[in-house]
């Protein structure tokens, strides 16, 4: 079935699967079907609608307003919201209940929602919070430990400056890494140690500058070999001259030198139509051990789902999801996870939900409509208390009210975000001008890219590691590339000492832009394999230089 976009125009299919599953995933309470309508806008537009919800990497320092005590947050200390610190705000210091309101018939019910979530005090940071330890400056991550400013991060322990790890250790400034220690500035990896500017990788150690490497140790500036120890530019060479090679990459300008000449070689090899293994039926990108997964992205442990994003944890039989883990059936859902089972419409709902619609903020509850900001409640409506048999005969009809407004099966509107559009990671992949932001009638802070006054003595970094001072960590450094100020922790010296890698040159935020350049697109396209000619479905779009190859003539060319 053919629609056009309500956002955007364009033309989109919805396809029988999706109707299917809609039928699936449509809840039921008190008897009664409440079935979700097909969506109305294309995929590209119902993803930014949940990514313009989602503030992952800009921090600011505010007080807690109830406390008084100074915290960091990622929301704006001019923001006009209610902000506490997460220890006060998992606390019985407050009351959610204290917000109730009785559902107006007359309303739009955005409307009053919208109501509800700007009164409602919100907390300073999205993580596990109740599982982490040590980790005050981490951001929608959780179950971590001794960890500063990763984000969308899980079961993790010290790691610094990086985006979505998951189960690693002493990593820093990787992206997308997984199950790996003692990296750095490694992207899309897995199972990888004591290396540094890997991408693609698998089960790789102590090598410098690969690229679609297995099992390889000892390596450096090498594409897609397999099983390789001493090896240079996809050469052998002898132990003692790989010595030499490495010793030298602990200065920039070295590192900055192989950069060149490793961006110019990995060229001269194909690369496979889809970075991802152990999959069955899948179609997407970035995917590892998923079955029957259709236009699905950086995601793990997908069992019959459609539309996902970034799932950090087990889904099944889940739709149109943004960083959701942990959770069944699920549909229209954003930053949800740890046991969580049949919700639609939520996001920013962790730890233990089931039967949840429109909530945002919710923790441990079940049978709740349109509330924010509960913890262990059920059969709440814009969370005011409810008998079981009040909340089964008033939601069907609200859902009534809601088809008539046109806002049932919709998610939470990008109007209604507490985020300003560029403060999220919907500018990341969909990015506006701040006129084109406004005429959405969406938000835009104009202060978001404003570089921080750091206080401290002005220094720059010397170009060996080996001559790098141990009080650099009390000067003030400035990014090469965005002018941004920041600072070089100890921890961070000491893991770049051990490693035998420079010290950065530009700040956390830039190094973060840049490896989210180097992958690829959410977008597939269909082209043929530049070997054998097979139809392939792939994220490298046509015209791009690399050589594309299906899966069998891929594996053929590996060395």
């Amino acid at each position: 079935m053919q629609q056009t976009c309500a956002q955007c125009s364009a033309a989109f299919s919805v396809h029988n699967e999706d109707l299917q599953m809609l039928d699936e995933l449509s809840p039921v309470i008190g008897g009664v079907k409440l079935s979700l309508p097909s969506p109305t806008m294309c995929p590209d537009c119902r993803l930014q609608r949940r990514q313009a919800h989602v503030n992952h990497v800009n921090l600011y320092e505010r007080t807690c307003d109830l406390s008084g005590a100074p915290i960091i947050s990622n929301t704006h200390p001019s923001a006009p919201y209610t902000v506490y610190d997460q220890e006060v705000w998992y606390s019985d210091k407050w009351d959610a209940h204290k917000y109730q309101r009785k559902y107006d018939f007359s309303r739009p019910f955005f409307e009053q929602l919208k109501e509800l979530i700007d009164e409602v005090p919100r907390p300073n940071l999205m993580t596990g919070y109740e599982f982490d330890e040590n980790c005050d400056y981490t951001n929608y991550a959780g179950k971590n430990k001794d960890c500063y400013l990763i984000f969308d991060s899980d079961e993790n322990r010290d790691c610094f400056y990086s985006y979505s790890l998951n189960h690693c250790v002493n990593c820093v400034g990787c992206y997308r890494t997984r199950k790996s220690e003692l990296c750095y500035e490694c992207v899309d990896c897995v199972k990888c140690y004591g290396s540094a500017y890997l991408q693609d990788c698998d089960n790789c150690a102590d090598s410098v500058f690969l690229k679609n490497c297995t099992g390889c140790k000892n390596c450096l500036m090498c594409s897609n070999i397999k099983n390789k120890e001493y090896w240079v530019e996809n050469k052998p060479v002898g132990k003692e001259e790989f010595g030499k090679l490495r010793a030298m990459l602990g200065s920039h300008s070295a590192v900055e030198s192989a950069r060149g000449r490793f961006e110019k070689l990995k060229l001269e090899f194909p690369q496979k139509y889809m970075h991802g293994v152990q999959n069955e039926d899948v179609e997407g990108d970035y995917l590892v051990n998923c079955k029957n997964a259709f236009n699905c992205f950086d995601s793990e442990d997908l069992w019959d789902c459609r539309y996902v994003y970034q799932g950090f944890m087990p889904l099944k039989t889940c739709m149109d999801i943004h960083e959701c883990g942990e959770g069944e059936r699920l549909y229209e859902c954003s930053v949800a996870g740890y046991e969580i089972n049949s919700c639609c419409f939520c996001n920013h709902t962790l730890a233990n939900m089931s039967d949840m619609l429109y909530c945002s903020l919710c923790h441990h509850s079940n049978h709740c409509f349109g509330c924010v900001g509960l913890r262990r409640k059920k059969y709440c409506i814009l969370n005011k208390q409810h008998s079981k048999e009040e909340y089964e005969e008033l939601v069907p009809k609200i859902v009534e009210h809601m088809r008539g407004t046109g806002e049932w099966g919709e998610f939470f509107p990008v109007s209604i975000a507490t985020y300003a559009y560029n403060e999220t990671i919907a500018q990341d992949y969909y990015p506006l001008t701040k006129d084109e932001v406004k005429r959405r009638g969406w938000q835009w802070f104009d202060d978001v890219e404003k570089k921080e006054q750091k206080t401290g003595e002005p220094a720059e970094l010397p170009d060996s590691i080996d001559d790098t001072p141990e009080d650099i960590c009390g000067k003030i450094l400035t990014c090469e590339e965005s002018g941004r100020q920041y600072k070089v922790i100890p921890q961070e010296l000491e893991f770049h000492k051990k490693l035998h890698v420079p010290l950065p040159r530009t700040s956390f935020f830039k190094r973060y832009r840049n490896q989210l350049a180097m992958r690829n697109k959410r977008i597939l396209h269909n082209r043929k394999c530049d070997k054998c000619g097979a139809a392939i479905r792939t994220s490298y779009q046509p015209g791009r230089p690399e050589q594309i190859y299906c899966e069998p003539c891929y594996q053929e060319s590996l060395s």
